[in-house]
């Protein structure tokens, strides 16, 4: 047990006292800072402070007490001498086996190949044994490339026991997942690996080539000793400068062979040659007109390329001897182009001057060509057949796909919303037809004419309207060319037959006599007479321009009218 020495007490409970006259309660630090490191240091010992048990030891106590063990209470322990281990993920990191590799892949239906040798890369990570498979990007391949397996432990057996780096070598075969890759050769640090743990290597193998790779290789470039002409001066100078020659194809010795004219154009800014059919209208030709795209002619090729078929043949520079020049094109003569016989009877003049300037020595001889005399046919329309208008079904024949007839728009603008209306009693031998009456009402945007029925008290006929808006033809007229009623037939007084009914005109609107005299030059005098006198009673509908009031003689206003039409 302890004992308090400073009054011989047991330090025990209630036998220490506390020393009243102490005035430090700091605690003293036992670690400082000294160029930066930090140091252990003796804290000093204060003015009526006790000195710890710790200062009064040495230093040679200190290192024993540092190296001596605390004992357990079953013994003492007995600790072994710790090991140099350093685990797999610490010892293999980063580190990679790399192996190079190929495998075929069958190509079926194809002519051109059997097999494709297509190369890849194996990398065996020996921090966790795993593996990747990758194949090299092939630049316009065609094949999805890249990483083809990717990396965990691959299974070498049903069983499941993956494969481990003592499994690979050079020249060997490795089957995974059904595909079988082909080792070849490896690396420089994974041949040093190898024969560092023991395990002697096979001699490499080469890869082999892929026979479409090797067949898809351009062949060694030829090159051609340039000539002194002057392409860029052909080119400033002949721009859109072509000669146009009038031929005749000929190619009567082959069944149902005729002589076709057609148009050959040679363009002097590039030497190249284009040749067009002449169509005539509605001479069940395809519209294409093209017979050569423009091209450069081959007039002679070298004779190696003689024996080869020219359907086959895609002849280039390389095989060709000589081009069709303007030398060539002589007008009056037989020219062969492509195998097909062309008769050059005329030129432009154009073409003409080109050759006095050029070529004075071609003598320019245009002949005459027998051509057939063709009789303007006159084109005659189909009868009228009675459904729709007639100018919504004469459409039908001006083309396939018809289009609505077209419509004086200025005239609807002009007169728009402005009728002429008219007062008229149906003219019939039946009794019960008397004492009807209507409003007949024409259009001036569209020549249009409806006819209002007005209503009668107890005469047995619901009013309404009674012919919907549309154009009234005369009678007595054509059919294919009708005549149809207009404001100069409107006479108060004239009979009108609409459809095999027959209507007599009783009254009109002023605003129809002051629409016909401001016409006047185009209504006859009679129709303009007939309207003065019956409007001259009185009984006219006094409305002016805006037709609104209403008028003795018709019995209801304008708007009254669309509202009984809307109704009906």
């Amino acid at each position: 047990m302890s004992v308090n020495t400073g009054r011989g007490l047991p330090f025990l409970p209630g036998n220490s006292f506390r020393d009243i006259t102490k005035s430090a309660f700091n605690l003293s630090q036992t670690l400082a800072y000294k160029n930066g490191y930090a140091l252990p240091r003796r804290p000093t010992v204060g003015i009526g402070q006790t000195p710890l048990l710790s200062e009064q030891l040495t230093q040679n106590e200190f290192n024993k007490l540092s190296e001596e063990t605390s004992l357990l209470t079953y013994g003492t322990t007995h600790r072994k001498p710790a090991l140099d281990f350093i685990p797999a993920h610490v010892a293999y990191d980063k580190k990679v086996l790399h192996f190079y590799a190929y495998f075929q892949q069958k190509v079926q239906h194809s002519p051109d190949e059997e097999y494709r040798v297509r190369p890849v890369v194996i990398y065996y990570y020996l921090e966790d044994d795993s593996m990747l498979i990758s194949e090299p990007t092939v630049e316009n391949s065609g094949i999805p490339q890249g990483k083809l397996i990717k990396r965990h432990r691959l299974p070498k057996n049903d069983r499941g026991d993956p494969y481990h780096w003592k499994d690979l070598n050079q020249g060997m075969d490795l089957c995974v997942y059904g595909t079988c890759y082909r080792i070849t050769h490896c690396d420089a640090f994974t041949q040093d690996f190898m024969e560092s743990e023991g395990l002697v290597l096979n001699d490499p193998e080469p890869t082999p080539v892929d026979p479409y790779l090797t067949r898809r290789t351009p062949a060694q470039r030829s090159y051609v000793t340039p000539y002194d002409f002057d392409r860029l001066k052909q080119f400033v100078t002949m721009d859109r400068k072509v000669l146009r020659f009038y031929a005749l194809w000929d190619h009567t010795d082959s069944l149902y062979g005729e002589t076709r004219p057609v148009t050959i154009q040679y363009y002097l800014v590039d030497d190249s040659v284009e040749i067009r059919e002449v169509h005539k209208p509605n001479s069940g030709r395809d519209p294409f007109p093209v017979l050569l795209r423009r091209q450069r002619l081959p007039k002679t090729t070298k004779p190696t390329c003689e024996p080869f078929p020219r359907c086959v043949l895609e002849v280039s520079s390389q095989e060709v001897q000589q081009y069709y020049t303007p030398k060539d094109f002589r007008v009056g003569e037989t020219l062969m182009l492509m195998g097909r016989r062309f008769l050059l009877y005329d030129c432009d003049e154009f073409t003409k001057n080109f050759y006095k300037q050029n070529h004075p020595d071609i003598d320019i001889k245009p002949r005459e060509v027998a051509r057939k005399m063709e009789q303007d046919q006159k084109k005659s329309f189909p009868p009228y057949n009675g459904y729709g208008s007639l100018e919504d079904s004469l459409q039908n024949c001006f083309s396939l796909v018809p289009e609505p007839p077209k419509k004086d728009l200025m005239k609807m603008l002009e007169n728009d919303h402005k009728e002429l209306r008219y007062a008229a009693r149906m003219d019939s031998q039946n009794a019960h037809d008397e004492g009807r009456r209507f409003i007949l009402s024409y259009f001036l945007s569209d020549d249009m004419i409806s006819i209002f029925e007005t209503s009668t008290r107890n005469s047995g006929i619901i009013g309404g309207k009674f012919l919907e808006k549309t154009r009234i033809p005369k009678p007595g007229c054509c059919v294919d060319n009708p005549e149809f009623y207009g404001p100069a037939d409107f006479a108060i007084g004239a009979t009108l037959e609409v459809f095999r009914h027959r209507f007599i005109l009783t009254d009109a609107d002023h605003y129809v006599l002051k629409y016909l005299e401001s016409i006047s030059d185009q209504i006859p005098t009679q129709t303009l007479v007939s309207l003065r006198q019956k409007l001259g009673l009185g009984r006219g509908l006094e409305q002016g321009d805006d037709q609104t009031s209403t008028s003795p003689g018709l019995g209801h206003s304008s708007d009254e009218i669309k509202e009984a039409e809307q109704s009906s």
